[in-house]
């Protein structure tokens, strides 16, 4: 399997997919919770997030998705300032992201298919164009008896795979999850790293969020570690 760190040495104005510079955040008039955070994911790259729970790792990704914004510094997504960008632009850059949410976010009224199938709907492609597409994946994550289920139907763990599904199926320029292999046991973890690796093959950035330590050693990836809200390795100062 192909090493998923790859040479960053790329050009054009996508090269560095995530750039953050002396990045703080905030909510509200709070104490900030994450502090002067300075890295960035060439493209084509892949990544860990690891830290204990508080440390700040949901809120790094949700800086990433432009669900929340920074209180100072600068983040910068496909070589574009996310300060610049209008509202209107938003949906489309977004479009170039795959998020795995911890809470899943699946639709309760869509069943499993339609609901992995929702990105390809919503860009406009016909059921006919991605129904095989969709049906190989849900085999690979393990739920290809469960297309036709609904969400309130499914338990965490399937929940969580379909979730992946989900994000995985448009084959995102970049894909940010949280604690993706959190309710699944160890060998489809394995499976589902096996996953995000081939889509990283394909082209992808991908930055995982974990505690699952076994996870990490056994991938040779870099890891960005966060401890109270603070980057303590893995960081670089773009240059």
């Amino acid at each position: 399997m192909t090493d998923p760190h790859r040479d960053a040495a790329e050009t054009g104005p996508d090269a560095t997919a995530v750039r953050f510079d002396a990045v703080g955040m905030r909510y509200g008039r709070g104490p900030e919770v994450l502090s002067d955070i300075t890295f960035q994911l060439p493209s084509g790259s892949f990544h860990f997030l690891t830290g204990p729970s508080g440390a700040g790792k949901s809120s790094l990704l949700r800086l990433i998705y432009l669900s929340e914004r920074p209180s100072r510094g600068l983040i910068s997504l496909f070589g574009r300032d996310s300060a610049m960008l209008p509202r209107a632009g938003l949906p489309a850059l977004r479009k170039r992201i795959g998020v795995v949410f911890q809470d899943f976010r699946l639709l309760d009224h869509l069943t499993v298919f339609d609901n992995v199938a929702l990105p390809l709907r919503v860009a406009g492609q016909s059921r006919s164009s991605y129904a095989d597409d969709v049906a190989d994946l849900l085999a690979w994550v393990g739920l290809g008896d469960r297309v036709d289920a609904y969400p309130p139907t499914l338990s965490g763990g399937e929940h969580q795979r379909a979730a992946i599904a989900r994000a995985v199926i448009s084959k995102p320029d970049l894909l940010i999850a949280d604690e993706p292999t959190g309710n699944v046991d160890p060998a489809m973890a394995r499976r589902l790293l096996r996953l995000f690796v081939e889509l990283n093959r394909l082209g992808t950035t991908v930055l995982l969020a974990t505690h699952d330590l076994a996870l990490v050693r056994s991938l040779d990836a870099p890891v960005l570690e966060l401890a109270d809200g603070k980057l303590v390795s893995g960081g670089a100062r773009a240059a």
